[in-house]
């Protein structure tokens, strides 16, 4: 595949090719655990999210000075789409950290599928030795995300211009998170530094925020929810594949 068409390619694109992998015999294994471990957390999170959603919206209606009452009408929507989007992040979050060293087995499963080239193969064993430092990188991920998303949530406290602003701040944010969370498995797998993997991120911000983008819109919609993690590896692994493989692995060689 050429420079040109690499670049042309969406983020929606890999999320379309991330729904063709997890259907592919030699993957559908390592899909399984990941893919359970999402039903069980997100079917848990969102008939607690369906029980509670009205009564914390109208607390927030409710937090508005009577002289902007006449806001309640935007406020009701933004606070639906940021509660919705706060509750997919951070339990694609505790999911991530629940499946992490089985997203990076399917990662590396899906790596080989897509490349042809062998990776590091991890047995059981091996993965269970390597714990510690996958739980670690996790724990990067989340100090990068928690000063961040605390500054941002603040933004709620402030009325009327803070409440309108920050949900469309927290989407943006949450897209970027979203990228880093599964296009960090396949840099993780060959001990790619986060810095470095972050780095590279950046450099094709938009492409990899709009994957982001559509990963954190399918964990908020129910039924999408459950499958978007095998999903999202395989399409964020695809991603890897095309875009950083050749050129990081070559420079660590």
């Amino acid at each position: 595949m050429t420079q040109h068409s690499l670049a042309s390619r969406s983020g929606i694109s890999y999320i379309a090719q991330g729904f063709s992998l997890i259907t592919q015999p030699g993957l559908r294994l390592f899909v399984m655990i990941p893919l359970i471990a999402n039903i069980l957390l997100f079917g848990a999170a969102f008939f607690f999210l369906y029980q509670q959603l009205g009564t914390w919206v109208q607390q927030i209606v409710d937090y508005l000075p009577s002289w902007l009452d006449w806001l309640s009408w935007l406020i009701w929507p933004t606070a639906i789409i940021a509660i919705l989007m706060v509750f997919g992040f951070t339990f694609s979050i505790i999911g991530n950290w629940i499946a992490a060293p089985f997203n990076g087995l399917l990662a590396e499963k899906v790596e080989m599928h897509l490349s042809g080239k062998k990776v590091d193969d991890m047995s059981i064993v091996d993965l269970i030795k390597d714990l510690p430092r996958i739980f670690s990188r996790e724990l990067q991920k989340l100090w990068y995300w928690l000063p961040k998303a605390l500054g941002l949530l603040l933004l709620f406290l402030i009325p009327a211009i803070g409440q309108t602003i920050a949900p469309v701040l927290w989407f943006l944010f949450c897209a970027w998170m979203m990228c880093i969370q599964y296009i960090d498995y396949p840099f993780d797998n060959h001990r790619i530094p986060f810095a470095t993997m972050r780095d590279q991120l950046k450099q094709d911000r938009i492409r990899n925020s709009g994957f982001g983008a559509i990963v954190l819109f399918f964990s908020t919609v129910p039924l999408l929810n459950l499958i978007i993690m095998p999903v999202a590896v395989c399409g964020a692994t695809a991603i890897w594949v095309d875009s950083y493989r050749d050129k990081l692995v070559e420079e660590k060689q």
